[in-house]
């Protein structure tokens, strides 16, 4: 019995102090300005590395259906990916983030997947600070294009689209580099 009435105390405690300091967080939130006096727009080009095959690829399998390969899309796929961005479409070029997040083919008619990917920056003048992308791309278009729906770091508050093409693809590995464009509005 009393360790019931311990833990009504305890949970009493708890209950009362979470909305005061969720409060002193949400104030504080409000009161900073994060420099939203000037919104800027920053342009960038780069190069998404998508390995599939070897022993270490970047992007895996995690789920699919019964009947995807069935399908005439794959409907069904899902992968996960960690690719390497970087400056320029050789491997040895200078890598500045990693591509993380999840695709997965989601049309039953075309080859479409729908992409939640953050773009990581890890070197240069934005490290640390990354972009959300969320959207469609039917990945057999030339031109693809897609939202970024925010950001984190110098890219708080973001907004704006990627523009995307396929560089080249390895038809025997299935390994392929893309190359994109963003254009982020941001503050």
């Amino acid at each position: 019995m009393a360790l019931v009435q311990s833990m009504m105390i305890i949970l009493s405690v708890i209950v009362v102090a979470v909305p005061f300091a969720e409060s002193q967080v949400d104030d504080q939130w409000q009161q900073t300005s994060y420099g939203i006096e000037t919104q800027k727009i920053t342009r960038l080009h780069l190069f998404l590395h998508d390995m599939v095959s070897g022993k270490n690829p970047s992007a895996v399998k995690v789920a699919d259906h019964s009947n995807t390969y069935n399908s005439p899309s794959f409907f069904g796929f899902v992968a996960i990916a960690d690719d390497i961005l970087t400056e320029g479409p050789e491997p040895t070029s200078k890598a500045i983030g990693r591509a993380q997040g999840l695709i997965a083919f989601a049309s039953r008619e075309e080859f479409a997947e729908v992409m939640s990917m953050s773009f990581v920056f890890t070197d240069g003048e934005f490290k640390g600070s990354s972009v959300s992308i969320l959207g469609r791309n039917p990945i057999l278009q030339p031109v693809r294009e897609m939202p970024i729906i925010g950001g984190t770091g110098s890219f708080r508050f973001a907004r704006g689209f990627v523009v995307s093409k396929t560089h080249c693809v390895n038809v025997t590995t299935h390994d392929l580099i893309e190359e994109y464009h963003l254009t982020i509005m941001h503050y």
